[in-house]
C-alpha cells in the first residue's frame, strides 16, 4: 500500500530540523500530492491567533481565494468546530461546501490536535468521486500526529 511507503518520508521531512515549519508542511503536502494519485490539492488550514477563523497554512495545488474560513463555514470550518474527520464523497451533496474549483468532486479534511486542542487541519481535494477509503482517514490521521509534533 502506497501509505505504507509514505509513512517512513511523513517522518523524514517532519524530523529535518535544519528546515522551518512552514517548509517542511510544504514538502509534506508536495509529497502527498505527488504520490497519490486522487490527491489533486493539499493543505493545511490552522487556527487564526484567538480569531474563529482559519487561516490558509502552506499548500501544493491551484491557488485559492480562501485564504480564511471561519468555523463553521465550509467542510473545513466544520471540522474546527465538530473536532472530527469529515470525508465528503460528494461535494456536490453537501449543503455547507466552499467550491475552490469546478474539478474538485470529494474532500476530506483531518484535524491536526496539540494537547488536546484542535489547531488546524490537514485538508485534501480530489478530482477523482469518492475515492477516500479507511486507509485514507488513518494515513491521514498518521500525518496529523506527525505534524503536531512541530507546532
Amino acid at each position: 500500500m502506497i501509505f505504507d511507503t509514505l509513512k517512513p518520508q511523513v517522518k523524514t521531512i517532519i524530523s529535518n530540523n535544519t528546515l522551518n515549519k512552514d517548509t517542511r508542511l510544504f514538502q509534506v503536502c508536495q509529497l502527498l500530492e505527488a504520490h497519490v494519485n486522487y490527491y489533486n490539492w493539499v493543505g493545511f488550514y490552522f487556527k487564526n491567533g484567538d480569531k474563529n477563523e482559519l487561516k490558509l497554512g502552506p499548500y501544493v495545488g491551484a491557488p485559492t481565494d480562501h485564504t480564511i474560513i471561519p468555523f463553521g463555514k465550509g467542510i473545513c470550518g466544520q471540522v474546527a468546530v465538530s473536532n472530527k474527520n469529515f470525508v465528503v464523497p460528494d461535494v456536490t451533496a453537501q449543503d455547507n461546501y466552499i467550491a475552490c474549483s469546478i474539478t474538485v468532486k470529494a474532500e476530506i479534511v483531518i484535524p491536526i490536535f496539540v494537547n488536546g486542542e484542535n489547531v488546524g487541519q490537514i485538508d485534501i481535494d480530489s478530482n477523482t468521486p469518492d475515492p477516500f477509503t479507511e486507509a485514507d482517514e488513518r494515513f491521514l490521521e498518521f500525518v496529523c500526529a506527525e505534524v503536531a509534533g512541530i507546532l
